[in-house]
């Protein structure tokens, strides 16, 4: 063995995976103990660090002997507004306590990917983890690579507020920690709102399956009209786009010429919904109401502006750092503490896209 010199820099994980011929994933399932890793392949992989004197680093070890000043975020989706907002929020909860924040973006849901991009975050001695979960499969793979180390899923894990389980809220394995945002509560609000108004019942333009929100969404608004004694009917599914809100407020127009009242999954789709029913000649919200979710800034330019469900993606993101920092940092006083419920309230925006029913 031929030791390292002081000037040398230190060895990060893929100088292990090349002296050890092995991949920088496997490298990472050695340092975070998974059981995925066959003994002689684990033995190789441990002389390897032995011989480049390879230390474990703040993730694995929470930096226990020094401090990065520095988050480490997975995200799975970097386009949607949801992700994308939830991000921003992160990177501005850890900015308003000194800390930086290090992204990695896995391409897919797999646990593959999910070390890969840990194995990126290692290599910076992040100091912990803020996992964006949107979807079945990530809270899945993320529930098992981040096993035993500091790190929080933010995400619909916990979508479901106060109310019974539902989808979704048994992948949070024991032990995980986890903030969400109230998609059951926000969409019960929408649907009691256009009851409320008199409409007989409310169709629903779903959000795509898999994503824990779309599903939280849907169980919200069906379990309302349910309690409320109404008839439920089928939902249409898009894929959170404007173009197939579009598509399924055709299919829905074809099928209840009469509704009078509709609850998109997310913003965009109210926007593609609003144009089918323009084209078919129908007015909101005399003829037909609509409420969305999200409130993403153009929802208020919309025509009509849109009523819809708000998320504080603000809060949720002081709530993440704030359990992570009670993690790795328990002794640094209340600068962040995200306090109980786990699960962050939304709000209902009422806009002129809903009124009476013309049925009443």
């Amino acid at each position: 063995m031929v030791p390292m010199r002081s000037s040398d820099p230190a060895p990060v994980m893929t100088d292990v995976a090349r002296l050890a011929g092995v991949s920088h994933q496997t490298v990472s399932r050695v340092v975070n103990g998974s059981p995925h890793v066959s003994e002689p392949t684990r033995a190789k992989v441990m002389a390897a660090m032995e011989q480049l004197g390879y230390r474990r680093n703040g993730v694995a070890r929470a930096l226990a002997m020094r401090r990065s000043g520095t988050l480490g975020v997975i995200t799975f989706d970097t386009v949607r507004y949801g992700p994308v907002s939830t991000l921003y929020s992160i990177e501005q909860a850890a900015g308003s306590v000194g800390l930086g924040v290090s992204i990695a973006v896995a391409e897919q849901a797999t646990s593959d990917e999910v070390v890969r991009a840990l194995a990126r975050l290692q290599d910076q001695s992040v100091e912990g983890i803020v996992a964006i979960a949107p979807r079945h499969d990530a809270v899945e793979a993320l529930s098992t690579e981040l096993r035993g180390l500091p790190a929080v899923l933010v995400g619909g894990v916990h979508g479901g507020g106060s109310g019974p389980i539902a989808a979704g809220d048994e992948q949070a394995r024991p032990g995980q920690p986890a903030v969400g945002i109230d998609q059951r509560g926000g969409a019960a609000a929408a649907t009691r709102h256009l009851l409320d108004l008199g409409h007989r019942t409310v169709h629903h333009l779903a959000g795509p399956r898999g994503w824990l929100d779309a599903e939280w969404r849907t169980e919200g608004w069906r379990a309302t009209l349910e309690e409320a004694g109404r008839r439920v009917p089928e939902p249409v599914a898009g894929d959170w786009s404007a173009g197939s809100g579009y598509a399924a407020m055709r299919e829905l127009l074809a099928v209840d010429p009469d509704l009078s009242a509709v609850f998109a999954a997310n913003d965009p789709m109210a926007l593609g919904a609003l144009r089918a029913l323009d084209e078919a000649g129908r007015r909101v919200p005399e003829d037909v109401s609509m409420v969305g979710f999200d409130d993403v800034p153009e929802a208020e330019f919309f025509r009509p502006p849109l009523t819809t469900v708000r998320q504080h993606f603000t809060e949720a993101g002081r709530r993440a750092v704030g359990m992570l920092l009670d993690m790795i940092r328990p002794g640094d006083g209340p600068a962040i503490r995200p306090g109980p419920p786990a699960v962050v309230p939304t709000e209902l925006v009422v806009r002129r896209s809903t009124g009476p029913s013309p049925h009443r």
